[in-house]
């Protein structure tokens, strides 16, 4: 068997084992996520709630179904038990593209453009250089400016 082979398969023997904890939303969880993907491995990156509502916002347009109810207990489930009492800031100079997204709540085009931006003209001194990104969502910006770090 190859290396990457093992790789892989020790990843998922080791996410396989991983449990959840019970808990209301547990069981939404299982029915809506479980579809496409192991449990263990979505909540692998702890968020806060914007974090885990725009991650449900993202998985509703891959085409996962439920009732807003649903959604709403998964969000719960997910804040109380995967979430962050502090979230860092996101250090937009040295974020990746998902990081860009789930942080600051991006579209996957903005964070990109962001990436560009910063490739193409240097860091970002202020919060008003990262207003001038073509196609940046300035709102959004905004909204999160507390949580941006140059």
């Amino acid at each position: 068997m190859s290396v990457s082979r093992l790789v892989v398969f020790f990843a998922a023997v080791g996410w396989s084992q991983v449990q959840l904890p019970d808990g209301p939303g547990r069981a939404e969880m299982d029915k809506l996520c479980k579809t496409c993907h192991e449990l263990a491995r979505s909540v692998s990156k702890q968020q806060d709630r914007d974090g885990w509502m725009a991650t449900m916002a993202k998985m509703t347009a891959f085409g996962m179904k439920g009732s807003e109810d649903e959604h709403k207990a998964i969000v719960d489930y997910l804040t109380t038990n995967f979430g962050v009492d502090a979230v860092p800031p996101i250090k937009v100079n040295d974020a990746t593209a998902i990081e860009l997204e789930s942080g600051l709540g991006l579209r996957r085009s903005q964070a990109a453009a962001v990436i560009a931006y910063r490739e193409k003209n240097g860091k970002f001194k202020a919060l008003a250089d990262l207003k001038k990104v073509p196609g940046i969502d300035v709102a959004k910006i905004d909204a999160k400016k507390d949580r941006i770090a140059f």
